[in-house]
């Protein structure tokens, strides 16, 4: 099998994974909002047991945080770094 061909069955094998994964993270939203019903505690299946919490969480407006920096004080606390991406395309 010559790179070329390898390349491409990489590729496909790629794609048909990521709608498989986007197939199984539906279908395990699902099953978490109905899990979710059942308010907090553990609760039991036939395998698994499941424990709900219900902690707070403090999250930072950070558009509004940049309003009130200075750019200088944002480009000075920001770091820069490549991310390769892949992005599947028909």
């Amino acid at each position: 099998m010559n790179i070329q061909a390898k390349t491409i069955n990489a590729i496909d094998k790629l794609a048909v994974l990521r709608s498989r994964i986007a197939d199984l993270e539906a279908e395990e939203k699902l099953a978490r909002e109905e899990v979710l019903t059942l308010g907090a505690g553990r609760h039991r299946g036939v395998l698994y047991a499941v424990e709900i919490t219900m902690p707070e969480r403090n999250t930072l407006d950070m558009k509004a945080v940049r309003a009130k920096l200075s750019p200088q004080f944002i480009a000075a606390h920001t770091t820069t770094k490549v991310v390769p991406t892949v992005k599947v395309v028909i």
